[in-house]
């Protein structure tokens, strides 16, 4: 019993008294996709990796998972190891140069947003040794938030055996927003948050004074009228006092908390002096806003919703329908669509808590439009409690590979089916990979995207194929994304377009519109050229009524593509 004994207290003494890993940085990138995912651990004195492991708690979750083991970092002293995850490849290589020769552990658990808690534990016991963000608090407007952005720890602090804020430089949300060599600018990620491995034991004996709140660049909700800034000092000799200067106006002998009056749409600079009798011998800075009222605009459908103007909010009163659910990841995405158009929800604070299942009906959706790399979203601000109908059905648009090259916008978030495609690549699909497929001259990409180990693994096809899934676009590129393995089949028969019984009426015309209907009640894609060979519509027909009034009169060719094949006829505008 004494041995036991005896080694109880020497792990115990590990982790007390200088054997440790401390989380030292975590870094939520702004690249393609939110990357690089980045957590720094420092090894304080000589730390065997694999007693420890990490684990997450994302979103509103209350319960923490998606453990990972750490022996693989094997045992360090004194020095920095890295976790990120497998999509951050391209990130850190480009903006995390220093790290080409560093240890670097690829884990999911680091897929993380900047609402999110990390957390090193004693594997043995679960004890925590030291964590970012507050347990049980989805992060989305905390002080603590790192979305976009990033977190140092201050030197001589850690491992805190939970998560104490005023141990961290917090730089604020969306502070790397734009910025990194990923997207065009000068300095890497790297040089922007001070350097890898900056972290020291030994911690700062100057006097300081920090701004603990507000976050820097936070937004606070319309019809904030007061915000509280906090701060705290470190290593004062005695005579220190701080001035709170707020927009150009100072305060002297200031004390924490200190009151602002706020209004909406406006912005705050707030500096924080420390000083003496010989002057300012520290300071710091950050800056807030309050947001105006939101004035949301209702529309009846999604190509209204598409319509509109990225940044605003609005409400979407007609009911969509929920084509897929994207289960991995913590952006809580879902494809929506009506028999118009379709957009995909990006929910990364998880406002829409009603467990819905594919085929419900939403009505009354309200958030805001936003973009990222082409593609559109739609960021929900309040909760839908209850689907509006369950267990609809979507019949996928059949499309070419030269339509959706072409008029990929029209397809984006909506369930298409590519057939009789050949596929470039050979072997098994694996998860975030692009797939070069061919009809004939044209060629296209599917992408397999979501991480359904349904797919993931199954042989790519050697012979021509049908591809189902949805419409996508990255940075101009138009794709088809694959659900599951049964998305990729053998191609569908497609009958002769041309047997089918079909109307152009009236042809002339003079009324502004002509009808185009077909004994098939599959969706109709129409193009009209002048008689240069300029494409003139494009449309996507639901009611079977072109619409051509803004059509000067002439002669016309009008191509009309149902299921796959595509039929020509002049038409005439008086």
């Amino acid at each position: 019993m004494k041995k036991i004994y005896f080694l109880l207290f020497t792990l115990i003494g590990l982790a007390s008294y200088g054997q440790s890993p401390i989380i030292t940085t975590i870094l939520d990138g702004d690249c393609t996709g939110g990357n690089p995912k980045l957590l720094e651990i420092y090894a304080d004195g000589t730390v065997d990796f694999t007693l420890y492991s990490i684990e997450n708690q994302t979103n509103a979750n209350t319960d923490w998972g998606n453990l990972q083991d750490l022996s693989t970092l094997g045992t360090v002293t004194d020095g920095f190891v890295y976790i990120t995850t497998t999509g951050s490849a391209d990130a850190i290589v480009s903006d995390f140069p220093a790290l080409a020769t560093a240890n670097v552990l690829e884990s999911n658990t680091m897929n993380l947003n900047g609402d999110d808690r990390i957390r090193i534990i004693l594997t043995s016991d679960s004890s925590v040794i030291d964590q970012y963000g507050v347990s049980d608090v989805d992060g989305s407007g905390e002080s603590w938030e790192y979305k976009d952005s990033y977190a140092t720890r201050i030197n001589g602090t850690g491992p805190d055996g939970g998560f104490v804020a005023s141990n961290w430089n917090i730089a604020g949300l969306a502070a790397l927003d734009g910025l990194g060599i990923c997207q065009g600018g000068t300095d890497t990620f790297e040089t922007l948050i001070g350097g890898v491995g900056a972290y020291s034991t030994v911690g700062s004996t100057a006097p300081s004074v920090t701004i603990t709140s507000p976050s820097n660049n936070a937004v606070l909700a319309s019809g904030t009228t007061s915000v509280n800034v906090e701060f705290s000092t470190a290593n004062l000799s005695g005579g220190e006092s701080v001035t709170i200067t707020v927009n150009g106006t100072a305060t002297a002998n200031a004390t924490s908390p200190f009151s602002v009056t706020t209004i909406d749409g406006e912005t705050y600079s707030v500096t924080a002096d420390l000083v003496d009798g010989t002057g300012t011998i520290d300071s710091d800075m950050i800056s807030f806003s309050v947001a105006n009222v939101a004035t949301i605009t209702q529309v009846a459908n999604i190509t209204a919703l598409r319509a509109g103007t990225v940044g605003e909010l609005y409400e979407l009163t007609g009911e969509a329908i929920i084509s897929y659910i994207v289960t991995e990841g913590i952006r809580n995405q879902k494809y929506i669509q009506d028999t118009g158009a379709g957009i995909l929800i990006d929910d990364t604070a998880g406002t829409l808590t009603t467990a819905f299942s594919i085929g419900d009906g939403l009505t009354g959706l309200v958030g805001e439009l936003s973009e990222y790399a082409g593609t559109l979203q739609f960021v929900p601000s309040e909760n839908v409690a209850a689907a509006s109908s369950t267990g609809n059905t979507l019949t996928p648009i059949v499309v070419s590979a030269s339509e959706l090259i072409t008029n990929g916008e029209t397809y984006e978030s909506r369930l298409i089916t590519l057939n009789n495609v050949t596929f470039a690549d050979t072997g098994v699909f694996t998860d975030n990979t692009n797939y070069n497929v061919a009809d004939g001259a044209d060629i296209t990409v599917a992408r397999v995207a979501f991480g359904d180990e349904d797919i993931i693994g199954t042989a790519i096809p050697t012979t021509a194929s049908s591809i189902t899934g949805l419409g996508g676009e990255f940075n101009a590129v138009y794709q088809i994304f694959p659900r599951y393995a049964s998305d990729i089949a053998a191609p569908l028969s497609v009958n002769n377009f041309n047997a089918n019984s079909f109307s152009l009426y009236p042809n002339p015309t003079n009324i502004g519109s002509v009808s185009i209907s077909s004994t098939n009640s599959d969706a109709i894609s129409v193009q009209v050229y002048d008689i240069l060979g300029k494409q003139v519509k494009n449309e996507i027909l639901t009611t079977n009524t072109l619409n051509v009034a803004n059509l000067k009169s002439g002669v016309y060719i009008i191509k009309i593509t149902q299921n796959n094949a595509s039929t020509t006829k002049k038409l005439v505008i008086n």
